[in-house]
Formats: C-alpha cells, sequence, structure tokens
C-alpha cells in the first residue's frame, strides 16, 4: 500500500510542478479539470462531467461554470496556469481576435474539438399566436438602426403585414453569449443583406456594415435575460405575446410548455437542425488548452469521456444535443486523441 501511495504523491507533485512550468502562480495547484462559457453547452458539459465521475472514482467531478461564450474565452485566454480555466465550451467558434489574445497572453498550444450541433431558436408559449418568422423579419424587428435609420418599429405588422399587429417584446442572450453571437451572424447578418444597399456595404465598408447590420435595439423591445435560458422559457410562458431566443436543447426540454417558431417556413427541429437546412443551425465547440492535459488530473478523461457520449445512441442525445454527421464525429475523434494544435489563419 505504501509505495502504490508514494506513486500517487509523485504524480500529484509532478504534476503540479508540470503547471507551475506553464505559468501558473508559485505553489499553485488544481487536482480538478475546470471548464468554463457556454450556457448552452453547460447542460451537455456536465453531464460529461458526471459521466466520468461514475466511471472513474479516483478522478474528482470537473468544475463547470456557464459564463457564456465570450466571457469563457476571456477567461480561457487569459493565461496558462492553475488559476485559469483548462477547457472553454462555446456554442459558436472562436474568433480570430481570442486567438490572438490566447497568444499573447502564452496560451499558444489550443485543441478544437467540435461535440454536437445546436440552433438558434425562436419560441413562444404554447398559446402564442404561431408567429412564422423570416431573417430580415427578425432583423428588422429587433436592429437598432435598420439600413442605417434608427428603430421605429413598435409592432411585428409594423415589420411585416402579414405578421399580427402585437408589440415586438424578445427575451435573449447578452453579448457575452455564443447565442447572441450566433444571432448576430446566421439571422440578422443574413436578414440584413436581404437589402441590396447592404450587402454592397460589406464589400465597401465592412465595419459600418458590422454595425449597421448586427447592433441590437435597446429601447425595451429586445430585453438581454442574462445566461439563465430557463428564465427566458419562464418569461415567454408568463407572457404569450413574448417571443424568447435560446439554443435548440432548451425548447426540447421545456416542449411542453412552449414551441417552436418557424424561420422561412423551417422548424427548429433535430432534422433540420443536423442537415443545416434551418437557417439557424450552428456548430458547438469545446476548447482545450494543451499544456494544462499533462498538469490537471483528469483532463485528457474528461476530453475522452466527450467523445464517448456525442454518438447518436449516447447520453448527450438524450439530453437534446444535434449529433454531427458523421464526417464531424470523425474528425472530433481524431481530434481527441491526435490533440492537434489550432490553427488560427482559419478564424474569423
Amino acid at each position: 500500500m505504501s509505495m502504490i501511495r508514494n506513486i500517487a504523491l509523485a504524480a500529484t507533485a509532478t504534476a503540479a510542478l508540470a503547471l507551475a512550468g506553464c505559468g501558473s502562480q508559485e505553489g499553485a495547484t488544481r487536482d480538478q479539470v475546470r471548464a468554463v462559457g457556454s450556457s448552452t453547452v453547460y447542460p451537455f458539459a456536465k453531464a460529461v462531467a458526471e459521466s466520468l465521475a461514475k466511471s472513474d472514482a479516483s478522478l474528482k467531478s470537473p468544475i463547470i461554470e456557464s459564463t457564456g461564450t465570450g466571457a469563457g474565452m476571456k477567461l480561457f485566454c487569459a493565461g496558462v496556469g492553475a488559476q485559469h480555466p483548462d477547457i472553454a465550451n462555446a456554442s459558436r467558434r472562436m474568433k480570430k481576435s481570442e486567438f490572438e489574445d490566447c497568444q499573447k497572453n502564452g496560451v499558444k498550444d489550443i485543441v478544437e474539438i467540435q461535440v454536437g450541433l445546436d440552433g438558434v431558436a425562436f419560441a413562444e408559449a404554447q398559446k402564442g399566436p404561431g408567429i412564422a418568422l423570416t431573417p430580415e423579419d427578425v432583423y428588422k424587428a429587433l436592429a437598432k438602426n435598420p439600413y442605417g435609420k434608427p428603430n421605429a418599429f413598435k409592432t411585428w405588422k409594423d415589420v411585416n403585414p402579414s405578421l399580427p399587429a402585437e408589440p415586438i417584446l424578445v427575451y435573449g442572450p447578452p453579448s457575452t453569449s455564443g447565442t447572441r453571437d450566433a444571432l448576430k451572424e446566421l439571422i440578422l447578418m443574413k436578414g440584413c443583406d436581404e437589402n441590396a444597399e447592404m450587402k454592397a456595404l460589406k464589400d465597401s465598408d465592412k465595419d459600418k456594415h458590422d454595425k449597421i447590420c448586427g447592433e441590437v435595439r435597446d429601447d425595451g423591445a429586445y430585453v438581454d435575460a442574462g445566461e439563465n435560458d430557463n428564465l427566458i422559457v419562464q418569461k415567454i410562458e408568463a407572457n404569450p405575446k413574448a417571443i424568447g431566443i435560446f439554443g435548440f436543447s432548451y425548447l426540447e426540454e421545456n416542449s411542453s410548455r412552449i414551441k417552436g417558431l418557424t424561420m422561412k417556413g423551417i422548424a427548429p427541429t433535430y432534422a433540420t437542425i443536423s442537415d443545416f437546412t434551418y437557417p439557424g443551425a450552428r456548430p458547438l465547440y469545446i476548447y482545450v488548452k494543451k499544456a494544462h492535459l499533462k498538469a490537471i488530473p483528469g483532463l485528457q478523461a474528461f476530453v475522452t469521456e466527450w467523445s464517448k457520449l456525442w454518438g447518436k445512441d449516447g447520453s448527450l442525445a438524450k439530453l437534446g444535443m444535434v449529433v454531427a454527421p458523421d464526417d464531424v464525429l470523425a474528425a472530433s475523434a481524431k481530434a481527441v486523441t491526435d490533440l492537434s494544435v489550432l490553427d488560427g489563419s482559419q478564424l474569423k
């Protein structure tokens, strides 16, 4: 027994020294994985953490924090060492600016792994009017300055005569959320670019285009509901005239209380997200700090555990995650095994 104990102590000491060598504060150690980031990925990461804890009693269950994708990236990219998280969960791909921030702070080797798919879902209460939306409708309703002019739309009928004369009231994610980023990229930008002048502006003045097309109004029509998607569900359930925006998994989880709205005639479903016919479909990722893999006990095992659960018959699908296509799953499994480092040249 004493020999086994000595080996375990030596392994712990080695891990502490390894982490100290990659930039942690003097004497700082950590004996469990810490992941931060997306509220959409959060329930899936929690499930993976619980699965790992059950399968290996020698490991402490990973700490999973729901901070939003943007805030999680800031924490992840702040540096290497025990005081910094090991993983960033993200409901959109890492931005080039975030990658550069990581590099600047010594986070040089980052492993990108796509773990599944999700969708930016629009929903209303079961007794809601059943609004059928398009990206252009959403852009006109939610943009701060649609087509460069202050937003004067008060009702959905103002936006589109075929929509009901109900006040525009949308509960959605904050600016730190990956869901908000996906809303901007997949819905607002596409709706904005339905206008030929705005589409041309993208080539002539990208910064101006991004501001006009992506900035959300702040006059009360759009309500920042924070990172708690369950709160959005409660809000729209209490007000049948309101609309909520969140990840598809939350729509699935609460389908008895709320219903999804169509986008360009396509409903947010498992099938339409998996084949990307639904306009709001998006990939989900985890980003792993390679310098921490040998230093933090259980980090490699936690990353491997994801690959055991993300398949068609895995527990993550049962929780509402949309399983990625076979070729993506194969590439993701290879990333878990090879731990290839992300090339920032492909990021936007």
